[in-house]
């Protein structure tokens, strides 16, 4: 069977794809191409609470030692972030965490965390794939696997980054999603003095019978709460709490995109304005921050390898994807809901209210954005043909607007202005083409989004 790398690491269908003999060959195959850069490997091994994961993990870090790489593995779940933190905290020479993140509780995956500590870029992921297909069944493996807890360290290193101090005043309800940020983000408040209701903070590798995934149609019962329960905030984290949910007090969602921006804008007003990263299918309006403190906003294509390369070599204070993604200066250039979460709370309370009224100040000194993604579900030829026109077309109107410039970092981007654009973009995995639409109100968005569907065709 073929193994391929996506944007975050490897993820098939648990008993179908994802089985104990491929996990095996996906361990080996990232022993051989660590052991073709360092002559003696040190390699961390973690795992979120999805079915089965300690076993997965043990027989990775089995595969690990009997090729002679020195391992350490985690003694219980663990957040993604907290195990990329690790591999910088102890010199590793990376590690293997075994999650799928939001995806379906029937889903598993490998994510391959090089010694930067950020996700491996598509040189390194080209190489394992290729060590993958030399090798055929690896069998079970029997013996004892070295464990430790880094759980401390990166809680530690969390104290130079949040103002727990000024959180103290808030009263705030987490919903664990019944994933690995359960362990955390609770905990971490209170011993920080915080007021904080918790629920769905078991094991469970259902996940309570929905994704992980902390959108707004998944965070029925923390809206519910937050609306009702007299608490200031609601956060979430997804499955191995790389992701963040956020819910306002009356139980109002806060997008990905607008979580975004508020967290740049304290930033600036807090340390001082710096530049920030964005994917291309992001929000305009941490352009507009950025311009207007003179300083740059940088693009990527989407996925959160972009983003932290970037940081890891511009000095940026921010960097963030649409789909829930975010770190800071001075941190890992990972994705970090638990880090999200206590930040969101931070300036919550150095405001002392809502974030939308917080929005409301951005929005009058900035201007207003709002934005929309579509999924398009097409039949691969129909994908293939849109793409494929859009890509040779050359765009000079859509509906009653100009176009400005066409980008084609990722997918096809057609600005119209700074602050009007549409976005398509294939699903690598899925019959389906992304359709993401930015505009100055809704009224406007909706006819953006109108004439887009027009324009491809829909």
């Amino acid at each position: 069977m073929e193994i391929r790398f996506g944007t975050d690491g490897w993820r098939a269908i648990l008993c179908e794809e994802f089985t104990l003999p491929n996990a095996r060959r996906v361990a080996k195959g990232i022993a051989k191409y660590l052991l073709n850069k360092t002559e003696k490997p040190f390699v961390l091994v973690a795992y979120d609470g999805r079915f089965m994961n300690e076993r997965f993990a043990e027989q990775a870090a089995l595969v690990l030692q009997s090729e002679g790489i020195r391992v350490l593995m985690t003694e219980k779940d663990t957040a993604t972030p907290v195990i990329a933190y690790a591999v910088k905290e102890h010199n590793a020479d990376g590690a293997l965490m075994f999650t799928a993140s939001h995806n379906p509780p029937e889903y598993n995956g490998i994510k391959f965390i090089p010694e930067y500590a950020g996700p491996a870029s598509l040189d390194i992921t080209t190489a394992i794939e290729k060590e993958i297909a030399k090798i055929g069944e690896v069998p079970a493996l029997n013996g004892t696997v070295e464990t430790f807890n880094p759980d401390r360290e990166y809680e530690e290193h969390l104290k130079s980054l949040v103002n727990f101090e000024t959180i103290r005043s808030l009263k705030i309800a987490y919903d664990g999603m019944h994933g690995a940020g359960r362990t955390y983000v609770g905990r971490i408040l209170r011993e920080n003095g915080v007021d904080v209701v918790e629920y769905n903070t078991n094991r469970d590798p259902l996940f309570g019978g929905r994704s992980p995934e902390p959108i707004s149609e998944n965070m029925h019962e923390l809206v519910e709460l937050v609306k009702n329960g007299n608490v200031d905030l609601g956060l979430a984290t997804d499955g191995d709490a790389d992701r963040f949910g956020v819910i306002d007090t009356g139980g109002r969602y806060i997008t990905a995109n607008e979580v975004l921006v508020l967290i740049y804008h304290y930033l600036i007003e807090t340390r001082g304005p710096k530049s920030v990263v964005r994917t291309v299918a992001t929000t305009h309006l941490l352009d507009a921050i950025a311009s207007a403190h003179g300083v740059q906003c940088i693009e990527t294509p989407v996925g959160f390898k972009h983003v932290g390369e970037v940081m890891r070599t511009s000095d940026v204070i921010l960097g963030g994807e649409e789909s829930g993604g975010l770190s800071i200066s001075g941190h890992i250039p990972e994705k970090d809901g638990i880090l999200a979460d206590l930040l969101i709370a931070e300036l919550r309370a150095y405001y002392q209210k809502p974030l939308v009224q917080v929005l409301e100040e951005i929005f009058a000194r900035y201007g207003r954005y709002v934005n929309k993604r579509i999924d398009l579900r097409l039949t691969d030829e129909k994908k293939v043909a849109v793409m494929t026109w859009l890509k040779e077309t050359e765009h000079t109107n859509l509906g009653p607007w100009k176009v400005e410039k066409v980008n084609k970092k990722d997918g096809v981007k057609i600005i119209l202005r700074p602050d009007l654009w549409v976005l398509a973009r294939a699903s690598g995995t899925e019959p389906l083409v992304r359709v993401y639409l930015e505009a100055r109100s809704e009224e406007e968005l909706l006819q953006l989004e109108k004439e887009a569907k027009a324009y491809l065709g829909l």
